[in-house]
């Protein structure tokens, strides 16, 4: 399906050709047409899908055909960090080229006075489009430098990261000042029930909109150590001893682990950095820098750098934990054999999480070498197959999936549905064939 084929207008359809955007990616097939009819919707995609075309385009779109307030904040977007509030920021120049008096602002923190009163400026005329990591967006609204109260849309993007990043509060407190009105959009690249909780309490009988996961490059070669957890700092020095590693990523789930990890590598005299949310700003941006210029040859890290981060000579991945689900293991090993080149990925899974490690084998239809424990650190835990603990799981009838019969028993999206854009669409249509 091409852009041409759906209701955005020609402003931005004339940026889209500039930019060379023809065809849509799946997730903005099935989202950009629910947006535009007013539903709230719940993307369940990965980085890299073109999510962020998926949500912001029909809100241009709207926001250049619409009558919204122009002394007003229309629409909120919130990154869980600043690169990619960043990055949105880029996208957002480039898909709203051609739209006149359509203003935004990015807001984030780690900056200095002078970007805080760019900011501040910025809020204060009344920005059509904020983006905003939650922190520094509730500080603004804690002393009154801006009003959601006429928001018209809410956009929460990459929602797991958020809640990995301590920013669930943060995120209530703000959505407490958009009114009921507000439309909203929410994407995640995993649904654990955390977020399904919070996509409840945020969303009004949202469309859910969920793509496969892709499965990982071919030319990763995966491989893991069957293991107890006292073991786990063992085979990491093994593997450091054994060969001089370098543009290596270590993930752990848990931020002491990643302290833990770095202190033991020091000890060996080995160039690395931790990233975890303990970190400012400044000093994450700063670690990042100094990890993409070689500077540092090991990154250890929580997941806040598992996606969205544009790095293409990863080597290596170690997932010192077994990721929470497959989603997250092809995220993880997502770092290595970019561009073209190979990579590797290797898995400590202790005897703890043997059966999860086993659904992620399910879900890449194949069995993961294991390597043997290194010499002196005993005997490995036997890696056999468990049993699958039933939980009774209740289906909750607020929620439906993308092409259920929402339109055919006459319910509408929190803005009625949008007409003028169709009507744009015929006049296009009509003009083409008098040409």
């Amino acid at each position: 399906m091409t852009f041409e084929e759906t209701y955005l207008n020609d402003n931005i359809l004339d940026a889209l050709y500039d930019m060379h955007f023809e065809d849509m990616t799946p997730v903005q097939e099935r989202c950009i047409p629910e947006i535009l009819d007013g539903y709230d919707v719940l993307g369940v995609a990965q980085t890299g899908t073109g999510k962020t075309a998926a949500y912001l385009l029909p809100i241009l779109s709207m926001l250049d055909d619409g009558d919204y307030p122009k002394d007003a904040i229309n629409c909120v977007i919130m990154s869980p960090t600043r690169e990619l509030a960043q990055q949105i920021d880029q996208a957002m120049q480039g898909f709203g080229y051609y739209l006149d008096g359509i203003s935004s602002v990015a807001v984030y923190g780690g900056n200095d006075g002078n970007r805080y009163d760019q900011e501040l400026r910025g809020l204060r005329l009344g920005a059509d489009v904020i983006i905003a990591t939650p922190g520094r967006l509730l500080s603004h609204l804690k002393v009154g430098n801006l009003d959601l109260s006429r928001c018209s849309f809410f956009v929460l993007d990459e929602a797991d990261r958020m809640l990995d990043m301590g920013f669930s509060d943060d995120i209530l407190k703000i959505v407490a000042e958009l009114p009921q009105s507000c439309q909203r959009v929410m994407f995640s690249a995993t649904m654990p029930g955390k977020i399904r909780e919070l996509a409840m309490s945020l969303l009004h009988n949202p469309v859910e909109v969920k793509l496969a996961v892709s499965k990982p490059a071919e030319k990763i070669q995966q491989s893991a150590y069957v293991c107890y957890e006292p073991q786990k700092l063992g085979i990491i020095e093994h593997l450091f001893k054994a060969g001089d590693l370098q543009r290596v990523i270590i993930f752990s789930g848990k931020k002491d682990k990643v302290k833990d990890i770095t202190r033991r590598l020091k000890k060996m005299k080995i160039n690395c950095a931790e990233m975890h949310s303990d970190l400012e700003q400044r000093e994450r941006d700063e670690v990042m820098l100094r990890f993409k210029a070689g500077q540092v040859d090991v990154l250890v890290a929580t997941d806040i750098v598992s996606r969205g981060i544009d790095i293409d000579d990863i080597r290596i991945v170690i997932n010192y934990d077994v990721p929470h689900d497959a989603e997250d293991y092809v995220h993880r090993i997502g770092r290595t054999a970019r561009a073209d080149r190979d990579g590797m990925a290797i898995t400590f899974v202790s005897d703890m999480d043997i059966y999860r490690f086993q659904s992620i084998e399910h879900f890449l239809g194949k069995e993961v070498e294991k390597r043997p424990l290194p010499e002196g650190l005993g005997e490995a835990p036997i890696y056999t197959k468990r049993e699958k603990k039933h939980a009774n799981m209740r289906r909750n009838g607020r929620w439906h999936s993308h092409g259920n019969s929402k339109k055919e028993n006459g319910n509408k999206g929190r803005n009625g549905g949008k007409t003028g854009n169709r009507q744009r669409k015929e006049h296009r249509k009509g003009s083409a064939t008098n040409q």
